[in-house]
């Protein structure tokens, strides 16, 4: 382990609305990481379902680690964007308030980019779950642990195999890159990964770092035809070519046919 003085600090924002169910999980698995250079940031939405209970009781055990407020925002894009010009890290990622860092995800990725400092940007595996935390879509989750291999511009274009939860950037690529684009609703990660890829290629880890909820109410569990319509947009800001393009429209066609057979 490296000595502590020379850790980055890290920067994990959390957006969240009227996540009381799980909310709970996701902050303690980012405050007992116990990473000691961390600083957290929780943006809310102005919940009233009991979540602000939740976020002021660990705000109050981990005052020199969380950082939060409440108010009524555009979107989880913009909450994590409000977030990201709070956080003060040199290296940032955001969690969603029903999804869950693994233990021990934090050293080791602080440790990564340590022993690689011309690294911008790192990615690893994740376990799908449902709503009680059982493991779910195992199929997927090795799918685009294939597609991570050799991470390439082109792979991306036509499938997103970037894990957002699992993904980490320093503040040097932000800063080259800029904030998440407020107008997406559902790729906000899928453009960023393609701006970011356009710097140079992550470090892929062959390591779980999260737990990635879907559930009924999740928009990956509910409205992934509008979120491949949406990627497919962003896409098109990336390239013009027509081939890549239409591997994009027929991939992402095949996916959904998949997701609602299994459904």
């Amino acid at each position: 382990m490296k000595n502590n003085k020379n850790l980055p600090k890290i920067s994990i924002i959390t957006p969240s609305f009227n996540q009381a169910q799980f909310i709970e999980e996701t902050v303690k698995s980012v405050v007992e990481q116990n990473y000691p250079n961390l600083e957290y940031i929780i943006k809310d939405a102005g919940s009233t379902d009991g979540s602000l209970e939740i976020i002021k009781k660990y705000a109050s055990r981990y005052p020199k680690i969380i950082k939060w407020i409440s108010k009524k925002d555009k979107g989880q894009t913009d909450g994590i964007n409000q977030g990201i010009k709070m956080a003060t890290g040199d290296v940032l990622a955001y969690l969603n308030s029903d999804d869950v860092y693994l233990p021990n995800t934090l050293q080791t990725v602080a440790e990564e980019f340590i022993k690689h400092p011309e690294a911008m940007w790192i990615t690893g595996d994740y376990f799908i779950i449902d709503n009680t935390g059982k493991k779910i879509q195992s199929y997927v989750a090795g799918y685009k642990e294939l597609l991570r291999k050799k991470p390439t511009f082109i792979k991306l274009a036509i499938a997103n195999y970037i894990i957002q939860p699992s993904t980490f950037w320093r503040r040097s690529l932000m800063k080259k890159i800029g904030i998440f684009d407020p107008s997406l609703r559902y790729c906000m990660d899928y453009d960023y990964w393609m701006r970011a890829i356009k710097q140079s290629p992550p470090i892929v880890m062959d390591r779980r770092f999260s737990l990635f909820r879907i559930h009924k109410t999740s928009k990956g569990g509910s409205q992934f035809d509008r979120q491949f319509k949406e990627e497919h947009q962003v896409l098109k800001r990336y390239t013009s070519n027509f081939p890549l393009l239409l591997l994009h429209k027929v991939h992402a066609q095949a996916i959904i046919l998949a997701y609602r057979l299994v459904k």
